[in-house]
């Protein structure tokens, strides 16, 4: 089954690799995430465990979300996700979960919300090609024929202008170029879906072998030691 945290893009910039190539990558931050609550086949009819990213504004939290943080003995987080299957089925609630479940070479999944580009007309929105650029064809960008006359209606499916963007995008079989523990980062090569500061689900790739479930004696992480590892820096 899949493991997954939750981060936030930083940006893009270049490293090199063991080979000596300059590779592009995006650098995603992943602050500690918590387990907020596990469910389970008895109680939910699945599997899966609901993870809490970044703490929320004091004055935004409301009564619903300050007790079910309670539960974990955690604060109210901005972003929650579940994570399917049994990866993280020996952790407890409150335990956090780092970038260190991954390692470098690992393949995974990151899906985002693409950026948002309003109202577009068809040749950006669908990739339509122009019409004729001179001054006397009065007709340029236009999405052409709607159909045919007879259904007296446009088709489903048309490809017209409309919204476009912001939906949400996964990129599948990103390589892992380097984990640093230190800092939780993540250096995932390639591209990612989204703005800066947008919201990233790194997951392990659907497409490679399932994962084991993994140690909390290895992987987990208390509260207090990582606030003891930030006092320290």
């Amino acid at each position: 089954m899949a493991k997954g945290i939750l981060g936030t893009k930083v940006g893009m910039t270049q490293v090199f690799d063991e080979d000596g190539r300059l590779v592009p990558v995006t650098v995603v931050s992943c602050e500690p995430n918590v387990i907020l609550q596990k469910k389970t086949v008895e109680n939910d009819g699945y599997e899966a465990v609901q993870l809490g990213y970044k703490d929320k504004r004091p004055r935004s939290v409301k009564k619903a979300e300050a007790g079910h943080a309670a539960k974990s003995d955690s604060k109210p987080k901005r972003y929650v996700k579940e994570i399917a299957g049994n990866t993280f089925s020996n952790f407890d609630v409150g335990q956090e979960i780092g970038v260190n479940i991954f390692e470098a070479g690992e393949v995974v999944d990151v899906t985002g919300t693409s950026k948002g580009k309003g109202f577009q007309g068809v040749v950006k929105r669908h990739g339509h090609s122009t019409s004729a650029m001179t001054h006397g064809s009065r007709y340029h960008r236009g999405p052409g024929t709607l159909g045919p006359i007879d259904p007296n209606h446009v088709l489903k499916g048309m490809k017209l202008p409309g919204h476009m963007g912001a939906e949400t995008v996964t990129i599948q079989n990103l390589k892992i170029v380097n984990v640093d523990e230190a800092r939780n980062l993540l250096l995932i090569s390639g591209n990612v879906p989204g703005p800066k500061r947008g919201l990233l689900v790194v997951k392990h790739a659907v497409k490679s072998d399932p994962v084991k479930p993994l140690d909390p004696a290895q992987y987990a992480q208390s509260p207090e030691q990582t606030d003891s590892e930030e006092s320290a820096e």
